[in-house]
């Protein structure tokens, strides 16, 4: 277990995961959440290659902080499919505050643990991680 600036472990299962989605394209998607009585990032969540983004959406709670990745399947201007790798911090608004100051302290040393994400989304509220918006963040 690999451990956070702000005392929150990784999982090992969480890099595990990463890896399997990056290399094997196994997963459309994971959510990771804070554990915080065990004081560690574990996962919590994972999408099967079928699975669309409104599934992946549906899997955020809508009042509670999460770390999420998503494989982002797109094709090109020059009509070549390609894929890339999303971090989403999600804290919404109505999160508590405690909740929010922990997910914001221990993002950065828990994307460093995950090698290979190319694009990051801070949202707060559906709005700002639709799929316009990851479209337009692939160019």
């Amino acid at each position: 277990m690999a451990n956070a600036a702000s005392g929150m472990a990784v999982h090992d299962d969480c890099k595990l995961r990463f890896l399997e989605l990056k290399a094997k394209r196994t997963h459309r998607f994971i959510v990771y959440k804070i554990e915080e009585k065990q004081k560690q990032v574990i996962v919590e969540k994972v999408g099967e290659p079928i699975q669309t983004y409104e599934d992946f959406a549906a899997s955020l709670p809508a009042e509670e902080c999460r770390y999420a990745i998503y494989d982002f399947d797109f094709v090109t201007a020059e009509n070549c499919q390609k894929s890339k790798i999303f971090f989403i911090a999600w804290c919404p608004d109505v999160a508590k505050v405690r909740s929010k100051m922990i997910y914001a302290s221990s993002k950065d040393r828990f994307k460093r643990e995950l090698d290979g994400i190319q694009v990051e989304l801070q949202a707060t509220d559906p709005t700002e991680m639709d799929l316009d918006v990851f479209k337009s963040r692939v160019n």
